[in-house]
């Protein structure tokens, strides 16, 4: 891996902050090529946020799905009237 790991598996105190350190070095770098391709700094910072709110919605979406498919199933292994 390039980029650091969480110091422990549970929660702790800085975790997220430790999560942002761990992402800055890379989220530097592909700001800078963006930036050198001709992007400006708010054009990058709006796609960022649009990325992870199209992200939500698919997480949101495929859990949705999955209690879905888990229901079909469900009702697919009671016994027929």
């Amino acid at each position: 891996m390039w980029f650091n790991p969480p110091t422990r598996q549970e929660p702790y105190l800085d975790r997220q902050i430790d999560c942002q350190e761990a992402l800055e070095p890379g989220f530097q770098i592909l700001s800078e090529e963006m930036i050198a391709a001709g992007r400006s700094r708010d054009e990058i910072q709006l796609a960022f946020v649009n990325l992870l709110a199209a992200h939500d919605r698919t997480q949101e979406s495929n859990a949705e799905q999955e209690v879905e498919l888990a229901f079909m199933c469900a009702q697919m292994r009671l016994p027929k009237p």
